[in-house]
């Protein structure tokens, strides 16, 4: 397999990850020309943080994946795992296989991504450090081997630079789709192309880049700023403005007590928009076996 150690020195810059993420951030950018502007655009910059990010990696790699809060069925957890690579955020076995390595050895040396580093480095700085041996086979084996025994997981794994083609092709359809609205809409096929453009520079890159960084900030805010309910042995917190942003994934602390809930929500004010869509997908028949927090499960 392609995830095999290499030689290379553990602090060599990571440019599989460097080259895409600083690409993203400039493309981003045109957002800022007017050219490039709708508000179709707007509408799928913020429509789509919900579906890539909320579903993609809120509910797909977060809580279904990584944690086995809840059980769906394979057709219907490979698209949530399809939408979360669309965010560009690694293949379904590396963020499982890293995220539970947090959890195991949250905020001390072995954590990937802890402040304690620097509220930069927790933040997108590790992604850019070279660490081999967290692509290994090994690695993956030992943190992720009930995601990679799928055969859709393993191929992604097999095929470096599928997620990559996955990424791109979600991008030419939003293109196309933006192309033939705007010839539907105003007959002109340069008014198609301004929508086109528009639809992939706010739909795609500012949707990507505001995914990034609202997953990002519950790696270093929430174990810098907050309240704790919980003595945890690590730092984490409960942040009001992350879980906002992050529809209930800032309740860290909450999260970390009892990793295996689907919801974060202990209060009745810690609002957890993830969980109210995993209750709906329950009464859609969806989803099942939705595991409670613990002090309800403790109720009962």
């Amino acid at each position: 397999m392609s995830v095999q150690a290499t030689e290379t020195p553990e602090h060599d810059m990571h440019w599989e990850y460097a080259v895409p993420i600083t690409t993203i951030h400039l493309l981003s950018c045109l957002a800022i020309l007017p050219w490039c502007f709708s508000w179709y655009g707007v509408v799928a910059a913020a429509l789509g943080t919900i579906v890539f990010g909320t579903f993609g990696i809120n509910l797909g790699y977060h809580r279904l994946l990584s944690h086995r809060s809840l059980s769906v069925p394979p057709w219907f957890e490979r698209i949530l795992a399809t939408l979360a690579v669309c965010s560009l955020e690694d293949t379904p076995s590396r963020w499982v296989a890293n995220h539970r390595l947090h959890h195991c050895h949250s905020d001390d040396d072995t954590d990937p991504h802890s402040p304690r580093d620097g509220v930069a480095w927790s933040h997108m700085g590790w992604l850019f450090r070279r660490v081999p041996h967290r692509k290994s086979l090994a690695f993956l084996d030992r943190y992720a081997r009930d995601v990679l025994v799928d055969p859709y997981y393993r191929a992604l794994e097999q095929h470096p630079t599928a997620a990559l083609w996955i990424y791109i092709a979600h991008a030419i359809g939003f293109g196309i789709f933006g192309l033939l609205l705007g010839r539907w809409i105003s007959g002109d096929w340069a008014a198609g192309t301004q929508l086109a453009a528009s639809l992939i520079v706010w739909g795609v890159f500012v949707r990507t880049v505001l995914v990034w960084h609202i997953t990002w900030s519950v790696n270093s805010l929430t174990h810098l700023f907050g309240y704790r309910t919980y003595s945890t042995g690590e730092d984490s917190r409960n942040n009001w403005v992350v879980a906002l942003l992050a529809m209930g994934e800032g309740w860290h602390n909450n999260h970390h007590h009892d990793p295996a809930s689907a919801s974060t929500q202990h209060k009745w004010w810690e609002f957890d928009i993830t969980y109210y869509a995993i209750l709906l997908l329950k009464s859609l028949g969806i989803a099942s076996d939705v595991i409670q927090p613990r002090h309800m499960r403790q109720k009962r």
